[in-house]
């Protein structure tokens, strides 16, 4: 089928605006944080965000900012003006420098930006609806700016078919708010409207105690009470922040937040890095909670690669890789050993529970008093508090015989017979009373009682020490009678080639095989036979992703993973008081020993105020 030519042309302003608002106007949630942003640009230290239908009806972002004169007001709903960018578009030290997002949100929505500037007498208005920009008129309003957005989308209602529901809106725009208050802890931040919760986060001092009270503010207070302080510097690139311990996990990744020069940012190579921090301390399905701030000169980042701003560039992502896995495996090391907060308050949950449902099975009893004696009340006929032991002979001291097992328990199950040592109570997990079931051991501190599960601890001592053996030293690798000949793209040969010393301390030895090939001619013998050509495609797409060649070393440490979990005390093993204390002083020794190999917690704390508060002392 052919068409007529047609003739090129020049769009509209209206219309370029429209483009300009589909790529960056996806949803409200985008023009709460474009505005939000600005704010934050004019130096505001109070935001306030009042919304209505879930930001498809009203958003409203008013600041205590800079503000504008009246004469530029034109300009900032005019696309491609800013006052934040000058000639070098790689030295970018704002949140916004394109200047669309304002003519953007006006070409699809009804538009009014009000502003004052400081020490002016009055305020001025201008008003975008569908593209059409009205006059600039004077108003009454306080210094900073006020943007109003009503019925967003109705220039292209086609797009509101793609909006998701009010409430699903709703919490987008709580997460924006919440993304960009994290990285300002300074500035005062209100969420309002009739189609919400008002959430109110005030201003915090802009330090590290500050930044953990705005992170218990936005992330919660578990996370707080979970979490490991990160800092870290390195060729110019700093880092800092907080990331959790391996105890304290999610089912998703939706709490990690990211943020480079202070820019919220998801970046699958930030993600990745954190998923190779705790690649032996989490399982698969589970995912760290984390608040990371790189700060670098913006000439090593670029932020121009995405029309909202979310993806970032940098020049060198190998350092910035590195440097998030060293800072975090490095704070898990000297962390020693925690167990999250979160595996006591299950517990407490658990024994309250257990409570609710025996009291909503049982019936109803009415309390009946027993009856009053007719000539007084004496303490020998008393029904309730008889003190003639004659009357009851089974609490009377012969009867009290009959319930002294002590002598039928093995040793192995009696720990706490002997009385600990004080010191050891003064450990971090104290001394060993008892093992029940013949997997947990029962250890008592001078404020809490611990229970430890003796088989995941256990392999995690031992998989340490396995990987302490298995790195110091280069890997044994078995030569291979025949050189696998693997052929792939020149580049990706390039890179294996460049790791190549890398791999030899793991037992892979390789070259190049003329322009499109690797000879493989060992590999490493703890994997034994190998899918070569599979594991060679692998180790090259993970290096052209994320500069590393961590493949291999995951495999390996996963086989020292497997022989830990088959080497370790097995459940049902009866430990006499001196393996368990030895266990538990090793545990204390050994870092991340808080979690299993698996990731599941090898030991709950549950203190003494909280046992009492189960028996209602407290």
């Amino acid at each position: 089928m052919t068409t007529a030519p047609r003739t090129i042309r020049q769009l509209t302003d209206t219309v370029i605006n429209q483009i300009a608002a589909g790529e960056v106007i996806e949803r409200p949630a985008s023009v709460v944080k474009e505005l939000v942003e600005n704010a934050l640009d004019a130096g505001a230290t109070r935001i306030e965000v009042a919304t209505a239908g879930g930001g498809l009806s009203l958003i409203r972002v008013t600041d205590n900012g800079g503000g504008m004169p009246p004469e530029e007001l034109p300009l900032a709903v005019s696309r491609h003006c800013t006052s934040k960018l000058t000639d070098d578009i790689h030295d970018i030290r704002s949140l916004g420098f394109r200047g669309e997002a304002l003519p953007s949100i006006g070409s699809v929505a009804r538009l009014s930006l009000r502003s004052r500037p400081e020490g002016a007498d009055s305020a001025a208005e201008i008003s975008v609806e569908g593209g059409r920009v009205s006059a600039v008129k004077p108003v009454a309003a306080n210094r900073g700016t006020t943007v109003e957005v009503r019925d967003l989308f109705f220039a292209t209602p086609a797009r509101l078919k793609f909006m998701k529901s009010e409430r699903a809106e709703t919490a987008a725009i709580t997460e924006v708010v919440k993304r960009m208050a994290l990285a300002f802890p300074h500035v005062r931040f209100t969420l309002t409207g009739t189609d919400r919760n008002t959430l109110e986060l005030p201003a915090v001092p802009a330090d590290g105690e500050g930044l953990l009270r705005r992170i218990a503010q936005v992330m919660g207070r578990d996370f707080a009470e979970n979490t490991l302080p990160i800092e870290a510097e390195r060729e110019g690139v700093a880092l800092s922040g907080h990331a959790s311990i391996p105890s304290f996990s999610r089912g998703n990744a939706m709490l990690q937040y990211f943020y480079v020069n202070g820019r919220p940012v998801r970046d699958k190579l930030l993600t990745g890095a954190i998923r190779g921090a705790y690649m032996d301390a989490l399982p698969r399905d589970r995912h760290a909670v984390a608040a990371l701030f790189i700060t670098l000169d913006p000439a090593l980042v670029d932020v121009n690669v995405h029309p909202a701003k979310a993806d970032v560039r940098f020049r060198d992502p190998g350092l910035v890789r590195g440097l998030i896995v060293g800072a975090i495996r490095h704070a898990l090391e000297i962390s020693g050993m925690r167990a999250s907060t979160s595996g006591a308050d299950a517990m407490l949950a658990a024994f309250q529970r257990t409570e609710q449902r025996a009291a909503g099975h049982a019936a109803p009893q009415r309390y009946t008093p027993p009856p009053r004696p007719e000539h007084g009340w004496s303490a020998t006929t008393s029904p309730t508090r008889p003190l003639e032991m004659s009357t009851a002979p089974g609490f009377a001291e012969p009867g009290q015989a009959a319930f002294d097992v002590g002598s039928a328990l093995s040793a192995d199950a009696r720990a706490g017979e002997a009385e600990a040592a004080p010191e050891l109570m003064r450990t971090p997990l104290g001394a060993a009373r008892a093992q029940v079931h013949e997997n947990y051991i029962v250890a008592q501190t001078e404020d809490s009682l611990v229970i430890v599960d003796q088989h995941a601890a256990h392999e995690r001592l031992v998989y340490e020490a396995l990987k302490e053996a298995l790195h110091a030293r280069p890997l044994p690798a078995q030569m291979l009678l025949l050189p696998e000949i693997v052929d792939m793209p020149e580049e990706d040969a390039d890179r294996l080639s460049a790791h190549a010393d890398f791999l030899a301390r793991f037992g892979l030895g390789l070259e190049r095989f003329g322009p499109g090939a690797i000879a493989v001619r060992e590999t490493p013998s703890m994997l034994g036979k190998v899918d070569v050509p599979q594991l060679v495609r692998d180790l090259a797409d993970e290096i052209a992703e994320n500069d590393t060649a961590d493949t291999l070393k995951e495999r390996i440490d996963h086989i020292a993973a497997t022989m830990a979990c088959h080497g370790s005390v097995r459940s049902g093993r009866r430990l006499r008081a001196e393996e368990m204390n030895a266990l538990l002083r090793q545990m204390e020794a050994t870092p991340g020993s808080g979690t299993c190999n698996h990731g599941r917690p090898t030991y709950i704390e549950l203190k003494l105020t909280d046992i009492e508060r189960l028996f209602g002392r407290r």
